[in-house]
């Protein structure tokens, strides 16, 4: 019979958070995408709708679709104002319809169903109306069944409804395609290519104006942290730096689902546990530090639906709190091991805390030995608790990169709740560079430069390290044993 302590899970989870950089906000400049019409001279015509895919060859996620419709002097929707309703059927996965140069409509499918259909009143007028679609596939298929034959683009059926003569069917008449954007022929996304036009700045930004590009320099910051631009400002597009792509933006895609409550009970699927509903499926896009410049970084986004570009910043991804969350007995692979060759006999599991590169454990939020409950972030005692749950972390973890803690009883002061299965859940929190890293010395050579040279090096970690220094004045103190003054020194300092 398997043990139900091997059921149990031992896990490090992390928090981390997104911190806006203090490198001051962009210095932002825009060029107007122009709508293609079906009379440009670089595009193909012919007789009713073709599929994307087919169409682009994968050269872009963008196809224009364009077409003519004449509206004769004696329709009736002139003269009432009730405009016809134009009704478009796609494939997927995005569209933007355009009448006469400007935006009528933006809708787009979804994962489980990408197919998606325009139908609202467009402002005509008599004459030649210029109908323009543009096309936006967001990737390509590459696992399901038979996945090679998914379509994707407008492919019908085209419809006008509302006119004199009831409903005008568009499927089959002459169509005219453009793959891709001026933007994309003339590579705004470099830095030859992006001098080629004329941007505008200042007062003259565009803002909230769909299709428009938008460009703009900035420093690296220092350090080695994970970067990351955050969109959360803008609709949906394309992302550049340096010329390289960090891929599409899609803030504007809202997350749907039920983030009521959260159980993995009975079978999983993907629908357990969903959080952030509300919110966009994705706000922070990673910038690897391999393509940065130390200045002059180009910086270019387009964007399709609408946006503001003085909301997007630069932010650094750090991890603000570590937690373990364990059952005493939980067995790992080498107590596994060393039991099955017979040298070993007690499973004694330990809770291990580790933190990134250039950070350190400051402080124990919260630790429990007995039946704590509840998730990382939000842990709290249950009806059984060690009261001497926090003595170990302090005293093994604060100050250190990383830690563990074995859990059983003896360490945490006793058996809070004899003959029940207890776990140990704990919740760090993490600082930046430690007081001796920030110095470059240990603390044993921080002894060696004598009491003054101690006193000014704490006065310098004091300005560029506020709010850290009480750890490790703690630390040092109970190192020193010859400078008695140092201790009271650094209890004034701090």
């Amino acid at each position: 019979m398997l043990d139900q302590r091997c059921l149990q899970i031992n896990s490090q989870s992390s928090k981390m958070i997104m911190e806006p950089l203090s490198t001051g906000a962009f210095d932002w400049q825009s060029y107007s995408e122009e709508t293609v019409s079906a009379d440009d001279s670089d595009t193909l015509t012919t007789d009713g709708l073709w599929e994307q895919i087919n169409v682009t060859r994968d050269a872009s996620d963008y196809l224009w679709y364009l077409t003519n419709v004449n509206i004769q002097p004696d329709e009736g929707f002139l003269n009432n104002g009730q405009y016809p309703v134009l009704t478009v059927m796609s494939a997927g996965h995005a569209l933007q319809v355009f009448i006469n140069g400007q935006l009528s409509g933006t809708v787009y499918g979804g994962l489980e169903n990408p197919k998606l259909t325009f139908s609202d009143n467009v402002k005509l007028r008599a004459g030649i109306n210029k109908i323009s679609f543009l096309s936006v596939a967001v990737g390509l298929p590459n696992v399901g069944l038979h996945f090679e034959t998914w379509n994707a683009g407008v492919l019908g059926p085209v419809t006008l409804k509302g006119l004199n003569e009831g409903t005008r069917d568009l499927t089959n008449q002459k169509w005219s395609y453009k793959v891709g954007l001026e933007g994309e022929a003339l590579s705004l996304h470099t830095i030859s290519g992006s001098s080629s036009v004329e941007w505008v700045e200042g007062p003259s930004l565009a803002q909230k104006q769909p299709m428009t590009w938008y460009k703009t320099t900035f420093n690296a910051p220092e350090g080695n942290d994970p970067l990351a631009l955050d969109m959360n400002g803008m609709g949906k597009g394309l992302i550049w730096i340096n010329g390289e792509s960090i891929g599409r933006h899609w803030p504007g895609y809202i997350a749907k689902g039920h983030c009521n409550g959260c159980s993995y009970a009975g079978t999983f699927n993907e629908n357990k546990c969903q959080t952030n509903c509300g919110e966009p499926s994705q706000r922070w896009y990673h910038i690897p530090r391999s393509w940065l410049k130390p200045n002059g970084n180009l910086l270019v986004v387009f964007e399709e639906w609408g946006g503001d570009p003085t909301a997007i910043s630069l932010v650094r991804r750090s991890t603000e709190r570590v937690c373990a969350d364990i059952h005493e007995g939980q067995p790992s692979l080498k107590n596994w091991r060393m039991v099955a060759s017979g040298r070993y006999d007690n499973l004694q599991s330990k809770a291990h805390l580790w933190c990134p590169q250039g950070q350190r454990i400051s402080d124990i939020k919260f630790a429990s030995y007995g039946l704590p409950q509840g998730t990382c972030g939000s842990f709290r005692e249950g009806s059984c608790h060690a009261h001497r749950s926090y003595d170990a972390l302090k005293r093994n973890c604060i100050g250190n990169q990383s830690c563990s803690v074995s859990v059983v009883p003896e360490v945490f002061g006793g058996d809070p709740c004899p003959g029940s299965m207890k776990k140990f859940s704990a919740e760090a929190i993490l600082s930046g560079p430690s007081f001796a890293h920030a110095l470059g010395k240990d603390f044993t050579e921080l002894q060696k430069t004598g009491f003054h040279g101690i006193i000014a090096m704490l006065q310098t970690v004091k300005y560029i390290m506020p709010g850290r220094l009480q750890w490790a004045g703690k630390a040092f103190r109970e190192r020193s044993t010859r400078h008695q003054k140092s201790s009271s020194t650094l209890s004034i300092l701090m």
